[in-house]
């Protein structure tokens, strides 16, 4: 059998030895400060207990991962799971702060036109033990500890909001104090618009950032670039965000690609002002990263940067956001599991209804 990974537990529910408590503490500073790779390395801590934790748990959730480092400093990291199959993630250092993209699924259901990571497929959901693994494994890979990790994005590979309960855990597990203890305020959830789940998300009282994927201001050219888009209405989804915004009273993310001739018109972006009216935000406009097969384009600059002002002389605040990593298959759009250009395995089918409730 396939023991259990630490990372699968929160604080109360660590291992301790002979009803000593503090050496809970003591185990969550190993595996979320200092960074620990194999359990000799604590060596503070009885030999007995390290044997006993050996037999009886690991480290990792990862059957072993791949590193494919960009020209501009970021590093994508392919992460082998117990099945076989395959996540990423996404590490960009600047130069005063640690930032990090990761996934939490194989795969994404909502298969989304212009993103690589929509045409791949559904694999399965992440556990909570592998969307908070990929945080520390990171860090162990870099050389740092996974405390230095101070922004994090999910926004790799799936939908969170569709693996509900996994992401909340590991989202509560990132700000514990006694594990990553990151400011929530730092973590951002990326989200298609999914209106019974962002008015869930309201109630866990997270004052965390909701990004929402929205790439059009209308429905049909909305509906045809997001395939989920037909099981929830535009209007349903600022409704949600709005009873999101009141409840936690952060600023929303728009999130929205340019695709040349397809949502970069300046009636869309005059529609776009009327359909955030109501709503405080920051808008991304995200410059399309190509991918082989794709069948879209990016706006050109002279596009992109009347579309820009035209957001911002409605006093909307708005900048365009350059991705990173884009020679690694590590930019926005790009995750499709690739190693050295090659897909690593046949599109899966979506398997989850998005119209579903959780």
């Amino acid at each position: 059998m396939i023991k259990e990974s630490l990372f699968n537990l929160d604080f109360a529910e660590l291992p301790i030895w002979q009803e000593q408590s503090y050496r809970r503490k003591q185990l969550a500073t190993w595996l979320y400060d200092k960074g620990l790779s194999n359990f000799e390395q604590m060596s503070d801590a009885p030999k007995a207990w390290r044997s006993e934790l050996e037999a009886n748990h690991r480290i990792s959730p990862f059957q072993g991962y791949e590193r494919f480092a960009s020209e501009d400093g970021s590093v994508r990291y392919l992460f082998k799971l117990d099945d076989g199959k395959q996540t990423e993630a996404v590490y960009m250092p600047y130069h005063n702060r640690k930032t990090l993209c990761i996934s939490s699924m194989v795969g994404c259901p909502a298969a989304c036109a212009f993103c690589a990571t929509g045409a791949y497929g559904f694999g399965r959901n992440l556990s909570s033990a592998e969307i908070i693994g990929q945080i520390v494994m990171v860090a162990l890979a870099e050389g740092f500890s996974p405390r230095e990790i101070r922004n994090v994005v999910l926004m790799g590979m799936g939908e969170a909001l569709l693996n509900y309960n996994h992401a909340i855990a590991a989202i509560k597990r990132m700000i514990d104090a006694e594990m990553l203890d990151m400011s929530p305020r730092r973590i951002t959830l990326s989200t298609v618009g999914l209106p019974k789940q962002i008015m869930r998300l309201a109630h866990e009282e997270l004052p965390l950032v909701l990004a929402l994927s929205l790439h059009a201001p209308d429905e049909e050219t909305r509906r045809q670039i997001i395939p989920s888009a037909h099981a929830h209405s535009i209007p349903d989804i600022m409704a949600a965000l709005c009873y999101w915004q009141e409840k936690i009273g952060r600023r929303i993310t728009i999130e929205y690609t340019m695709l040349a001739g397809v949502n970069d018109h300046l009636w869309q972006a005059d529609a776009l002002i009327k359909l955030l009216k109501d709503l405080q935000v920051h808008i991304n406009l995200i410059p399309f990263n190509a991918w082989q097969g794709a069948g879209f384009c990016s706006s050109s600059p002279p596009h992109l940067k009347a579309f820009e002002n035209r957001l911002s002389k409605a006093n909307l605040s708005v900048s365009v956001r350059f991705s990173r990593g884009q020679d690694a298959g590590a930019a926005c759009g790009q995750l499709a599991l690739q190693q050295l250009g090659k897909a690593l395995d046949p599109k899966l089918p979506a398997t989850i209804n998005l119209a579903g409730g959780l």
